[in-house]
């Protein structure tokens, strides 16, 4: 092989080794880049991941520390809370079985008290609709099954037999609520609902009072009271007639002795 070849030969392996540099060179800052790249997109996505985490976090402590002021609120003692309720209901169903009083009623006095259960109890209620959503309590605005069943209940008498049933339940349902408010005036343990049942005491004594007075109340005074005027009468005239027996029969032994 002459000089020449060799030398071209020679120029054929350096431009080879040197392309093959080249493509070395590129390849390994492509890995570099590849690498730098999926480095950044792994810290990205745990960056994203944690942030994620981290706002999940914050939301699921700030939900917990809502319930938690919530139920402190609106919660409050379980006393508490279940007399506000009661007395939701039981104030919408005195409303709604007065207004079918002052409709159906047979007598003046079964009309005069229901149409008195809707004046008061339905002032009543707004003021507890009121204190209630200022504690952050929802209270119900329709009534449940249990006191709906009463209402049409009543609904479907007429006459004498509706108002012997209204009475009694009047004087029933003021019974409990009386019992039930002189609870709370002393053990509840918030002082608005605490001072709310105390100011009603004065009313609902009022109600209870005028509903033994209603014809055919179970437990009024009236009958009662005849009852045992009957039965002192009775017993007087006995009395009487035995005193005045035995008067006439001494005397007249005693005459007829020498």
């Amino acid at each position: 092989m002459s000089n020449r070849q060799l030398i071209k030969t020679a120029h054929i392996w350096a431009l080879t080794a040197i392309v093959a540099c080249g493509l070395w060179v590129i390849a390994g800052k492509a890995g570099s880049r590849m690498q730098g790249q999926n480095s950044n997109q792994n810290s990205n996505s745990n960056s994203n991941a944690n942030t994620a985490d981290a706002n999940r976090t914050q939301n699921d402590n700030a939900n917990r520390s809502a319930n938690r002021n919530t139920g402190m609120q609106a919660g409050m003692s379980s006393q508490d809370r279940k007399f506000v309720m009661d007395a939701a209901m039981g104030g919408m169903m005195e409303v709604e079985l007065g207004r079918v009083a002052a409709q159906r009623g047979t007598s003046e006095a079964i009309k005069q008290f229901g149409q008195r259960m809707v004046d008061d109890h339905s002032g009543a209620n707004t003021e507890l609709m009121s204190l209630a959503s200022s504690k952050g309590i929802t209270l119900p605005t329709a009534l449940d099954e249990k006191h709906q069943k009463e209402v049409t209940k009543l609904s479907g008498m007429s006459g004498a037999e509706f108002d012997r049933a209204y009475a009694k339940r009047m004087v029933k349902d003021h019974d409990k609520k009386l019992d039930t408010f002189e609870k709370q005036s002393t053990r509840g343990t918030d002082p608005d609902l605490k001072a709310f049942a105390t100011k009603s005491l004065t009313t609902i004594r009022e109600h209870l009072q005028m509903a033994r007075a209603l014809p055919g109340a179970e437990g009024g005074n009236d009958n009662r009271s005849g009852g045992n005027s009957n039965r002192g009468g009775n017993m007087n005239s006995n009395r009487n007639s035995n005193g005045n027996n035995n008067g006439n029969n001494n005397g007249n032994s005693n005459s007829n002795r020498p």
